[in-house]
């Protein structure tokens, strides 16, 4: 693939993705939909996905912002349903649907069949989690869906690995299938547990935001690689350390915070939309691949995997659910609210995606001499599957939930205690300003003061001002309306400062050191509108 191709395949994916806000169908499956039908287009590149470049270099950035996004204490607190679906789930799935898939394809060996349930054993990270948002579903199942997620990856590359050595008559045996399980799990979190604090350290000492933002950028390779060097679990490196630094993200300085932020997203939203249209791109090199089966002995053979790995989802989802109730009256009081619906949902979220085409594009074309068996039918089942489980399930989730009227987020309680909080901060800052201005060496013209008391108070009634009435006119709150004004101002003062640089009255290093105060002025009331 030359730079060019890469380059139209980053800026297409963008477009689609953009236009895709303004349907109701989400991202992921307008991309892969795009990607299949640019497939056959006259001109366009073979885009082929090759495994060592997506599982060391894409999928570390992606599981990095995931578990920056995601919250350390609402996952230690949903543990037991996030690890019996990404670690329990994830190898229940590669016995039972590689099981099933052996007594389908009469010449798939029981080895091979079960490289291909390990290979699409794991949900997808993104097709779910994004989804989930958009619906906004309660945040107990988004928290669970995307703690999956983070983990069941390494999961599933761990039993990958041990049915790939079986398959390939390395001799594993059960016991050594379990501890290499076990070493790569524990190595990877130790790995994690070494890097995260040296590693935040590191990005508290450092000073000037662009060298944070540079050490931010390679904190997920280097977290990676250190653990896949070790023959550790890379996945889980990763996620340590991500959830450690999102959760300790406000000891680190606000323009780092700022300036990463920014850069995380558009990394995610590149990667993202880049990874699904080349989902679907892959058609014509698997079908190539497909060799000597006939189309629709082989569409039978798909159709019947994917009904597996959908059943199979739901076989575990709903034991695993109520299976602990019945156990420990702990977990029901704890799980008061758990309802046949939620078990239906995570269990139908079972989406896949690139990991698990990447998995497959790296099973070896030939091991000791001999073809390995069935591998181009490997590649098809999995491919369809991933296929499947994007469309059908992506497309039948968001109708699924809306008709089931889940409790979605209670905006206006949400707000309340976003108030109550602000309020409560909003005095105590108070109170360590009235400290410090009564100390000589900190006094203030009355202005001054005045302006920082104005602004705390501001900061303090922009919340509650949310819960209050709306302007009659403009439906707007008064806080929307204080920041659409602001916003107009900075405008006017913006045209102001480049008529003067055109008229030669200021150079343009003063027009933009002016511009950048205002910048971030602006930037400051657009963040405060989005968190509205």
């Amino acid at each position: 693939m030359d730079a060019l191709s890469l380059v139209a395949l980053v800026a297409v994916s963008a477009v689609i993705a953009g236009a895709a806000r303004r349907t109701p169908v989400p991202a992921p499956l307008l991309l892969v939909a795009a990607g299949l039908a640019a497939a056959y287009v006259p001109g366009v590149p073979d885009y082929t996905l090759d495994p060592h470049i997506v599982l060391p270099l894409v999928l570390p950035p992606l599981l990095h912002t995931a578990a920056l996004d995601s919250s350390y204490l609402d996952l230690r607190a949903n543990i037991r349903p996030v690890a019996l679906l990404s670690v329990g789930y994830v190898l229940f799935a590669t016995l039972a649907v590689g099981y099933l898939a052996h007594l389908m394809v009469p010449d798939l060996p029981l080895t091979a069949a079960l490289v291909l349930g390990a290979v699409i054993a794991p949900p997808d990270a993104v097709a779910a989690t994004a989804i989930a948002r958009r619906l906004g579903l309660p945040s107990r199942i988004t928290t669970i869906l995307q703690g999956e997620s983070l983990v069941n990856d390494a999961t599933a590359i761990t039993a990958f690995k041990v049915a790939l050595a079986a398959a390939v008559g390395a001799g594993v045996s059960w016991a050594g299938g379990i501890a290499e399980f076990a070493v790569a799990a524990l190595g990877g979190i130790g790995v994690g547990l070494v890097l995260m604090v040296p590693i935040h350290w590191l990005r508290r000492s450092l000073r000037e935001p662009l060298l944070q933002n540079t050490l931010s950028l390679l904190i997920p390779f280097v977290a990676y690689a250190a653990a896949e060097h070790v023959h550790a679990s890379g996945v889980l490196a990763v996620v340590v350390v991500a959830l450690y630094l999102g959760h300790r993200s406000w000891q680190v300085d606000f323009a780092t915070r700022l300036q990463e932020e920014a850069v995380w997203k558009m990394v995610a939203f590149v990667l993202e939309t880049s990874v699904f249209a080349l989902i679907g791109l892959q058609l014509p090199h698997v079908l190539r691949e497909l060799g000597g089966y006939g189309t629709g002995e082989a569409a039978l053979y798909a159709a019947g995997v994917f009904a597996a790995v959908v059943v199979v989802r739901f076989v575990w989802v709903f034991p695993a659910t109520y299976l602990p109730r019945a156990l420990s009256r702990k977990v029901r009081e704890r799980e008061a609210g758990v309802t046949w619906s939620s078990p239906l949902i995570v269990g139908w979220a079972g989406m896949r995606g690139v990991v698990s085409l990447a998995i497959a594009f790296s099973i070896p074309v030939a091991t000791a001499g001999e073809a390995f068996p069935a591998r181009n039918l490997v590649l098809f089942l999995t491919f369809t599957t991933v296929i499947g489980t994007l469309v059908v399930q992506g497309l039948t989730l968001p109708p699924l939930i809306r008709a089931l009227k889940l409790p979605g987020r209670d905006v206006r309680a949400e707000t309340l205690a976003e108030a109550q909080a602000q309020s409560e901060a909003s005095r105590a800052a108070e109170q360590r300003l009235d400290e410090l201005l009564a100390d000589e060496r900190n006094t203030l013209p009355g202005p001054l003061a005045d302006r920082l008391r104005t602004v705390l108070e501001r900061r303090r009634n922009a919340v509650w001002e949310r819960l209050g009435a709306a302007n009659p006119v403009t439906g707007e709150s008064a806080d929307d309306t204080y920041r659409r004004l602001a916003r107009e101002m900075i405008g006017a003062e913006r045209e102001v400062f480049v008529r003067l640089r055109d008229e030669r009255r200021i150079d343009d290093e003063m027009m933009r050191t002016l511009l950048r105060r205002l910048d971030l002025e602006e930037a400051a009331a657009y963040r405060e509108a989005a968190d509205g």
